[in-house]
């Protein structure tokens, strides 16, 4: 299958929990970049599109991106499936995989295999993620989900209520039958790499400072440091992963 595949990464200064938590510092790199680079080893990836807001907030995001010529969209704050849609949109995106700009350990690899069993299958949509617990297996903050342009354009015209709107992909899991939930053989679920918090914060510059080569920061060694120094992964056991619609 030839189509344009893009990786379309959901960022924003202005979190509750965390404010400008994705201009941040982990090691010598921002989070955001941290997200931009790793993405960029993804294999059959054409091109990578932050998918930021026209908030005054986002303007500091902006100048960042355009200093480190990284691709920008700029679209609704509050409608984040039109922001999507349009982006997608605007670089002719046939297939689509989600990022978003809180996971700085996103893993090229565990993304990679699911591109490939995409584009060599004919599932509507290949995904790690779920709010559905029994779907996953990985890590928070590995999160990838991978779909068509006309599967999110459906979403743009159909979704009707405010937590599809404002995370993108509801709307599909509670439509599509056809999904593959692509899975760990061992359940790392219970783990939480994504950042939203103080706490998170405090554990993922554990992480980058305990690898020297940015190229070992990858799931597995992950794995080994944190169950070696559970004091670490202890840091933010006890945060509570948001609610859609929260």
């Amino acid at each position: 299958m030839n189509n344009k595949v893009i990786a379309i990464i959901q960022a924003r200064l202005g979190s509750s929990r965390l404010p400008g938590k994705v201009l941040k510092k982990l090691g010598n790199k921002t989070v955001i970049e941290h997200v931009v680079n790793r993405t960029k080893r993804i294999e059959n990836l054409d091109k990578i599109i932050v998918a930021t807001t026209k908030s005054e907030l986002d303007d500091e995001l902006v100048k960042y991106l355009k200093e480190k010529e990284i691709t920008f969209f700029r679209g609704s704050e509050e409608d984040v499936l039109q922001r999507y849609y349009y982006a997608a949109l605007e670089y002719n995106a046939e297939t689509i995989i989600r990022i978003t700009s809180d996971c700085p350990l996103i893993d090229p690899d565990v993304s990679s295999k699911m591109l490939k069993i995409y584009l060599e299958s004919d599932y509507d949509m290949v995904s790690n993620a779920s709010s559905d617990s029994k779907n996953r297996t990985f890590p928070r903050g590995l999160d990838t989900e991978i779909f068509s342009f006309e599967l999110l354009k459906r979403a743009y015209k159909n979704a009707d209520e405010k937590y599809q709107r404002e995370h993108v992909t509801p709307y599909l899991y509670e439509n599509q039958k056809n999904i593959f939930f692509y899975k760990n053989k061992v359940d790392y679920s219970n783990y939480r790499w994504t950042l939203d918090t103080p706490e998170d914060y405090s554990m993922l510059k554990d992480i980058f400072e305990n690898f020297n080569d940015e190229n070992e920061i990858r799931f597995k060694n992950i794995i080994n440091f944190l169950e070696n120094n559970p004091s670490v992964k202890l840091k933010n056991s006890k945060i509570i992963q948001k609610k859609l619609g929260e």
